[in-house]
């Protein structure tokens, strides 16, 4: 298979479109978090993602890249019209107002679709479009917090915020970027569009599906570090070196715990009880211990790269470095900046992280209107 790191790589101008998605048309109405990420990932793919902004707002980092940046003025009726223009010909949208907003705009999915049929109209959410919270304000970490996620993060003492990575950027910009595929792929048989509402806590809720099913079984116990895969466990986790730094071992299967017990001399016959939670607590001491008697570089060598199950705790300017990233050329720079590079990897028609560049309602609209 063609290995296209090299070219997914090349920073590109917003006009030359390239990946499994060129010819797909997209219209963005500017927000923040996780629409600009997914709208970055489908642009990342060869969507031509034309992005709506208001005058000031200046799309910045890497989640603008593979833009047309088009400054409207969605109070101005005559903007408005030009928009709905676009749209007639677009085959996607990406919002993220708060329910209603878009329909006070006169661009709800009433009038867009009754204009373009064909289109998928894309709302992006924290709580949804519906239901008690629909119009209240919030963020992430909210949004985690009653889909029973982030009660299970983070030491016993107290639930800690994964980053926003699992209601902005997983259970947000992913799903909504499956729904939008999804809902394309349809709209080819079907010739109709639809409306696709992401909400951050619906898709937070599905990400963890797996421990709604061990808490079924009864193999999930509802208080942190309790259980194997929440820090519970002594063959996975993390444990502070000598020098301050941190690895991370997840030694689950026996053949993988086996070795980790011959790396690091684990000879005492407790450690032969792996999987009974009552010898958690003695043999994570008895492991944090040992730990810090090297450094993070001394135990990178003993064991990164066998089948223990091992890696080095990196920062981000860490990771940019680590030998496994550089020879993938997982990180690029673009603008100046170092910043993740397209995933996933496409053999024939690979990704590009494309230079946004500023473009014309108008001059877009007309464009488009040749299809």
């Amino acid at each position: 298979m063609q290995d296209t790191t090299t070219a997914s790589a090349q920073p590109q101008t917003a006009s030359r479109p390239s990946g499994p998605l060129s010819g797909i048309r997209i219209v963005e109405f500017a927000g923040i978090g996780p629409g600009p990420f997914g709208s970055m990932l489908l642009a990342d793919m060869g969507a031509e993602v034309i992005t709506l902004v208001r005058a000031g707002q200046t799309p910045r980092g890497a989640a603008a890249r593979g833009r047309k940046i088009v400054t409207v003025d969605l109070k101005d009726k005559d903007s408005v019209a030009g928009v709905l223009t676009l749209l007639d010909n677009a085959d996607a949208l990406i919002e993220g107002y708060r329910p209603g907003v878009m329909e006070r705009l006169g661009l709800g999915p009433d009038v867009v679709l009754g204009r373009n049929p064909r289109l998928v109209y894309g709302r992006m959410t924290g709580w949804g479009q519906s239901g008690p919270l629909a119009q209240a304000a919030g963020h992430d970490i909210n949004y985690i917090s009653i889909t029973g996620a982030l009660a299970a993060i983070g030491p016993a003492e107290r639930p800690v915020p994964p980053l926003n990575l699992v209601g902005d950027f997983g259970g947000g910009s992913l799903y909504l970027v499956v729904g939008l595929l999804a809902a394309l792929l349809e709209a080819k048989t079907s010739g109709k569009g639809q409306v696709v509402d992401a909400a951050m806590c619906d898709g937070a809720a599905s990400l963890i599906t797996m421990f709604f099913d061990m808490v079924a079984a009864g193999r999930w116990k509802e208080s942190r570090e309790s259980n194997m895969l929440d820090g519970g466990a002594h063959f996975y986790g993390v444990y502070e070196c000598a020098d301050g730094h941190f690895i991370s071992i997840g030694s689950i299967e026996p053949q993988f715990y086996a070795l980790l017990r011959e790396l690091a001399g684990l000879t005492d016959p407790q450690y032969d009880g792996q999987m009974d939670p009552k010898n958690w607590p003695a043999l994570k001491q008895k492991l944090t211990a040992l730990f810090k008697t090297k450094t993070r570089d001394e135990w990178c060598k003993l064991m990164e790269g066998t089948d223990v199950c091992f890696a080095p705790v990196l920062t981000m300017s860490e990771a940019t470095q680590h030998p496994h990233m550089v020879a993938r050329e997982v990180f690029i720079k673009q603008g100046g900046h170092t910043q993740p590079a397209p995933a996933p990897r496409f053999s024939r028609t690979p990704s590009s992280a494309r230079l946004p560049i500023e473009a014309d309602l108008a001059g877009v609209a007309k464009e488009w209107s040749g299809r």
